[in-house]
């Protein structure tokens, strides 16, 4: 007769207590708050986007059907300065989009790290060290692009008209 008792399936069991999954989502919550703060300035970066993409179709529209040779060439040197700010915010779009992904590698391995009791966190702290280095090269990259955004700002208008200064409050 055979014995069924030698046969066993062969399974793993992963036991998580509570002590251990609520200590793994205490870790998590610290980086959680990094990717609130990515979410937001990718909202602001794309938004500013948004806004070089408009204004470029207007300054070329303007160009297409001026005829002074001023005005072109404003024109032309404004959509140089747009194009480049274009850029600048697609490189840091990017760059947070990245930290994003790497924080969130860093949640996985934390939570994994303590499910598995694995003492040594080294791939968590690599990713969040990398994604908090996008995020300084994102917040360095926005910086870029709004000093960018005023450099084209011309207030000889205002020197013109005499108006160089607020008037005074009475």
């Amino acid at each position: 007769m055979r014995s069924f008792n030698r046969i066993r399936p062969i399974c793993m069991s992963v036991v998580i207590d509570m002590a251990t999954a609520t200590h793994s989502v205490q870790l998590a919550v610290a980086p959680v708050f990094l990717l609130t703060a990515v979410a937001g300035m990718i909202g602001a970066v794309a938004g500013r986007l948004a806004r070089i993409i408009d204004r470029a179709r207007v300054v070329e529209d303007l160009v297409r059907s001026s005829q002074e040779a001023q005005t072109i060439e404003r024109g032309l040197t404004e959509l140089l300065y747009l194009r480049r700010r274009g850029h600048i915010a697609n490189v840091s779009i990017g760059l947070l989009t990245l930290c994003g992904f790497l924080i969130g590698l860093t949640i996985v391995f934390l939570f994994l790290g303590q499910a598995w009791g694995v003492e040594e966190q080294l791939f968590a702290v690599i990713s969040f060290l990398l994604g908090v280095l996008s995020f300084l090269a994102a917040l360095g990259g926005f910086m870029w692009e709004t000093v960018l955004a005023t450099q084209l700002l011309n207030f000889h208008v205002l020197e013109m008209h005499g108006s160089a200064h607020p008037p005074a409050k009475s």
